[in-house]
């Protein structure tokens, strides 16, 4: 049995979320730091990062849903003590999501100009957006190893090495950044160039550190014996988690889209509020995340176990955190709003819409985050429908209607009521959809192994072998 499934659930949780903190707060500075450098060029270059940013995050979303579907299915495997089974899927993954990155790049780099002028750039911000992008999606490749490869090491319990290399990337750009951007050390200025430059070399370097750990340290990467039937099987199953979790994340920029259109209604101040409001509430979520990004593999690890009883403790302890945490930090953001407005504004009225955004949807905050962690155990109990399915309801049937209802009966004030009440019901239905399905599935009791049906009466149920020692505890 591997730690993930026989040490303390609680102990081990916190073992693999603390060294993660550094990692998730690195990792959210990427845009920013970017978007910062750019800026200092002038508004038409930051105008066109802003034109890049829903395409690079789009291509991203592609690739983390399989990068979700390679760390669930290792986790499940290693749960199983089948490590060859963790090799195959960790190899396979690792050979569709660069085959997959360089079929964007070709057709990403062939409709730069006609994509971006249907997205809105004109030919002021059309050359540097195509400048930004052509060197981007070059360095896709290396876009996505480090997002497989960080789940992939906390599926091997190693979140130290995950946090550690997560850092390396962010760290680098930082420093890359404004050496490529503005031409120091004897450099040529590259603009916007050195920007998306400065990216790609980071992420690469961040891929030759997971490609050198995976190979020699774990020995995950194995190429020797290669079959194609193996190949596509892996893809078939690794994809029944990519799609779905693809579309959950989709979701997210689409209704954050739909949200601004409505929010602009009310006038650029109101934006400008939520626009900067938005960047402080990733701070909110930066802990949080630590253990939200643990969870899926903690949860397959122990499904493949057939442990159960670890994945309801996993359930209890992340639930009681998430929603303590968000209420200790929704008073801090209570008291501290007229603070933060004032970092980023001296307009009174975009300082008012900032504090009235911040003291209302700060309260959700730890629903919104029960909401999320639901996500996470569904699609470790190899329910990634279900967890696509959760994510719909919060955005498709409570969030959208929800603001457009508040807007016309309260204004802004009433959109942003409606994002409190989408966070709290979602939380709730989350939660009540887990714990329901966890109830459905049963575990052999100590000492004994067998079959039993798992899922019962939510419509995928599956045969699984169950084991539990009497020595875990």
């Amino acid at each position: 049995m591997t730690e993930l499934t026989v040490s303390d659930v609680k102990r081990t949780l916190i073992k693999m979320a603390v060294p993660m903190l550094a990692g998730t707060f690195a990792m959210n500075t990427y845009n920013f730091v970017d978007t910062w450098f750019v800026s200092k060029l002038g508004t038409v270059p930051l105008a066109a990062m802003g034109f890049t940013f829903p395409v690079v995050m789009l291509l991203r979303f592609i690739v983390s849903g399989i990068g979700t579907g390679v760390t669930t299915l290792t986790s499940h495997a290693l749960g199983r003590r089948d490590r060859d089974g963790a090799s195959r899927f960790v190899t396979h993954g690792m050979i569709l999501i660069f085959m997959l990155s360089a079929i964007l790049a070709v057709l990403g780099s062939l409709t730069i100009v006609p994509l971006f002028r249907r997205l809105g750039a004109d030919e002021t911000t059309l050359p540097y957006v195509a400048t930004y992008m052509r060197i981007w999606y070059f360095g896709a490749l290396f876009m996505a190893a480090p997002m497989m490869g960080n789940g992939i090491l906390i599926s091997l319990n190693d979140s130290k090495t995950a946090g550690r290399v997560m850092m390396i990337g962010p760290v680098l750009n930082c420093i890359l950044d404004p050496i490529f951007i503005f031409g120091l050390f004897g450099l040529p200025a590259l603009g916007i160039f050195g920007a998306a430059l400065a990216t790609i070399l980071a992420q690469a370097v961040q891929s030759v550190i997971l490609f050198r750990i995976l190979v020699s340290k774990y020995r995950m990467l194995v190429f020797r014996g290669f079959r194609f039937p193996d190949f596509g099987t892996s893809c078939v199953r690794i994809m029944d988690f990519a799609i779905p979790g693809s579309l959950s994340m989709m979701l997210m920029p689409i209704s954050a889209g739909i949200i601004t259109a409505l929010v602009s209604r009310h006038g650029t101040a109101a934006v400008a509020a939520i626009s900067a409001a938005g960047r402080i509430e990733m701070l909110a979520f930066v802990i949080p995340m630590a253990l939200g990004m643990s969870l899926t593999p903690f949860v397959s690890q122990n499904y493949g176990a057939g442990r159960m009883h670890r994945i309801y403790d996993a359930k209890k302890y992340s639930t009681r955190f998430a929603f303590f945490y968000g209420a200790f930090i929704s008073v801090v953001f209570f008291i501290a709003a007229p603070v933060m407005a004032a970092i980023f504004t001296k307009d009174p009225r975009v300082e008012e819409i900032f504090i009235l955004y911040v003291r209302t949807i700060s309260f959700g905050y730890g629903m919104m985050e029960i909401h999320r962690y639901s996500g996470f155990f569904l699609t470790g109990i190899h329910r990634p429908m279900l967890a696509t399915a959760v994510n719909a309801v919060r955005v498709v049937a409570l969030l959208i209607p929800l603001s457009f209802l508040g807007n016309k009966l309260y204004g802004i004030l009433g959109i942003f009521g409606g994002r409190l009440l989408t966070d709290i019901a979602a939380g709730c239905i989350g939660l009540l959809w887990v714990t329901r399905l966890l109830g459905n599935m049963k575990e052999i009791e100590p000492g004994t192994d067998g079959i039993r049906i798992n899922g019962a009466g939510d419509g995928e149920g599956e045969i699984s072998t169950c084991r539990r020692s009497t020595s875990e505890e």
